[in-house]
């Protein structure tokens, strides 16, 4: 296990590289830079500013600059916030958003998970029938249109939590955006789940089971329950880093500092160094979920082995 972990975070490393060498150089290629305003600098200052941030270099030469600080675990300053590390901005907003995401995908493996089992055992039910409509409500409804109104009910008419502004400790300004983030989780989990439980029911090791007249509790838990997490966790992976690295959207409406806007806020602002940053957190984070998703996958199946 412990070879094949290292096999693969080794073969991670160009894959990552790729990522990085497309990020920059499509940067790079966008129109504007990152001291462009509306009102236009005098040349010799900004020839000065191009110059302190190695900007006045050929672009492959800022690329293996780039690389060699990566390489040492430096992200480089920002260029449009000042005094301030791209590590230290990520550093910054990294619990914010760790303890929203965290709290989301708990939440949404918590809920998804068993409607999706509970619309599987009970196929065309009015349960069956229930779950389904509410996962596509959830599906269908983006988180831009569900943070306001939750923010306008529980916060706005009911007064019961806050709307925006975030407390180290509170959980009070957890639970909206909380619920916002696991609201799509939980309708995608719902339906992978149940579909992915209808397609192992029908397997033949099942009826084989059910033909030597096991428990159907027995049959779920011991026979049907890892299959059909199978397809679950492989979802799970990407949608991890997605929750994990936060929602724009989320962030915005519930005022919350966490590292999501960060990304968008580079890219209008084109602060290379920052959106940089972003994406090689981004992609980093993306890698090891889904070797953990591999790792997941030798214990539901026993056929896959990892030597």
């Amino acid at each position: 296990m412990l070879g094949y972990a290292t096999r693969r975070i080794l073969q991670a490393i160009p894959t990552l590289l790729l990522i990085v060498a497309a990020a920059f150089f499509l940067m790079r290629a966008a129109p504007g830079g990152p001291f462009d305003d509306e009102r236009a600098l005098p040349p010799e200052i900004e020839a000065n500013l191009q110059a302190a941030y190695g900007l006045d270099q050929p672009v492959t030469v800022q690329f293996a600059r780039y690389l060699g600080g990566l390489v040492r675990g430096d992200l480089g300053p920002s260029f449009r916030m000042k005094d301030f590390t791209v590590a230290e901005l990520i550093g910054q907003g990294l619990p914010v958003t760790l303890s929203i995401g965290a709290a989301a995908l708990l939440l949404g493996i918590g809920l998804g998970v068993p409607l999706g089992l509970v619309a599987g055992l009970r196929q065309n039910g009015w349960a069956d029938h229930a779950v389904m409509s509410v996962a596509l409500v959830g599906i269908a409804v983006p988180n831009f249109v569900v943070a306001p109104v939750l923010a306008l009910v529980f916060g706005l008419y009911l007064g019961w939590l806050p709307v925006a502004g975030w407390e180290p400790g509170s959980a009070k300004h957890l639970v909206l955006p909380v619920i916002t983030l696991a609201l799509p989780l939980v309708a995608y989990l719902a339906r992978l789940t149940r579909g992915s439980l209808l397609e192992v029911l029908q397997a033949p090791f099942i009826r084989t089971a059910r033909a030597k007249g096991l428990d159907p509790g027995v049959i779920l838990r011991r026979h049907a329950l890892k299959p059909t997490l199978l397809p679950v966790v492989s979802f799970l992976g990407p949608a991890a880093a997605a929750l994990l690295t936060g929602s724009l959207v989320v962030e915005q409406v519930f005022g919350l500092p966490g590292v999501g806007r960060y990304f968008v806020q580079g890219a209008i602002n084109r602060d290379y160094t920052l959106v940089m940053g972003m994406v090689v957190f981004y992609a980093s984070l993306i890698l090891l979920l889904n070797l953990a998703v591999d790792l997941v996958y030798g214990w539901l199946d026993p056929r896959i082995r990892h030597d």
